[in-house]
């Protein structure tokens, strides 16, 4: 399945690294959990990082009552959403050639108030569980007064496109003669030990869902 493209999505510059295919698109949104939102306040453009998660094709995210992001994207009833991998420094031996690889992928879509109790759970298990996978099932849910007060948004993917580039240097072919170093900086976000609160009971352990976690993002030496 890929994303129909329009003024809005279409990529432009850089188009080759292009990509509307739904799976590649689901993989980038899958492998972060914070995403850039863009609104309207107050005539001024405002860019705000958010915890998010995602079920086929909606994007959840969560706030106060009183949020103004939230209630501006609920007013507006649309929404923009960015979310970026860097996955390395791209280091060239011209500075105009320096570039970065990356992983990037853009959303356009109708954002509704998510009203049904059981659908505003489920969305705030989403979020939580698209941080630390399994990790909902280790904590309080939300009492009455909490899940009252908090107000979760649903945005339904209408429009999407990635942008991808995982190369290495591509420098003028009479640079290539030069005495100067070239090449490319992995970069990869890690996980350390957990570290434990201080007021936790000395019985209780770091739950698997957490270690699995740290396991499975851990720098490889």
């Amino acid at each position: 399945m890929t994303y129909k493209t329009s003024k809005l999505n279409k990529v432009i510059r850089g188009n080759k690294r292009a990509s509307y295919n739904e799976t590649t698109i689901n993989a980038i949104l899958d492998d972060a959990f914070l995403c850039h939102i863009g609104y309207q306040f107050e005539g001024q453009i405002v860019v705000i990082p958010t915890a998010y998660g995602r079920i086929g094709k909606h994007i959840y995210i969560h706030g106060s009552l009183k949020n103004r992001m939230m209630l501006s994207l609920l007013k507006a009833g649309q929404a923009s959403i960015t979310v970026t991998h860097l996955d390395g420094l791209v280091l060239a031996r011209s500075a105009f050639h320096h570039s970065a690889n990356y992983r990037s992928a853009a959303l356009f879509g109708k954002v509704q108030k998510v009203e049904d109790p059981i659908r505003k759970m489920e969305a705030l298990a989403c979020i939580l569980n698209h941080m630390v996978p399994g990790h909902w099932d280790n904590v309080r849910e939300p009492n009455a007064k909490e899940f009252a007060a908090t107000l979760v948004l649903e945005i339904q993917i209408d429009m999407a496109s990635a942008k991808i580039r995982a190369e290495g240097v591509n420098d003028e072919t009479e640079d290539y003669e030069l005495p100067i170093w070239a090449g490319v900086v992995p970069i990869k976000q890690v996980a350390f030990p957990a570290i434990s609160d201080i007021d936790l009971k000395q019985e209780i352990k770091v739950p698997n869902a957490v270690t699995a976690y740290i396991r499975n993002h851990t720098a490889e030496l």
